[in-house]
């Protein structure tokens, strides 16, 4: 299963290819006809967004990790994801802190052992995270359900 992810994440298929080059032709077709810029086009396109519901009681029959703030455990698990390139879990949820780019330099700095880990879990805490739900097999999908989609006020 993570292999084919991977796969997934890296490379597109014939048909990914085709429905990329279709929705970009489409944009550029757009900007022309209300001459516009295509990079205005693509915005409007993100101003709108999914809602789901998660089924809690779903949830509880699943491989879940959890982590409500940053951990040893959670920064082993970031670490291993960021350096690893074979890693691969059999959870179906993960649940726990964002480790993007706001967070980036300290995770670079322990990497490089100029920082220890409790200085790392210390400094992070300084940080507003946020909390994500990592949905990475068919079954875990089946603990969300699509409620609307609505348009995002920026």
């Amino acid at each position: 299963m993570c292999g084919k992810a991977t796969e997934r994440r890296t490379t597109m298929n014939k048909e990914q290819q085709d429905k990329a080059m279709f929705v970009s032709f489409c944009i550029e077709q757009y900007a022309k006809a209300r001459n516009m810029a295509t990079e205005d086009v693509v915005n409007l396109f993100e101003q709108y967004g999914n809602v789901y519901e998660l089924d809690d009681d779903v949830v509880k029959d699943m491989k879940s990790l959890f982590f409500k703030k940053p951990t040893e455990e959670w920064v082993n698990f970031v670490m291993k994801n960021r350096t690893e390139r074979e890693f691969c879990h059999d959870y179906d949820i993960v649940y726990g802190p964002v480790a993007d780019d706001s967070v980036y330099t300290q995770f670079t700095l322990y990497e490089g052992g100029i920082i220890s880990m409790p200085t790392l879990i210390q400094e992070l805490k300084t940080y507003k995270l946020v909390d994500q739900y990592l949905f990475h097999t068919e079954k875990s999908l089946l603990a969300i359900k699509f409620v609307e989609s609505k348009i995002i006020k920026l």
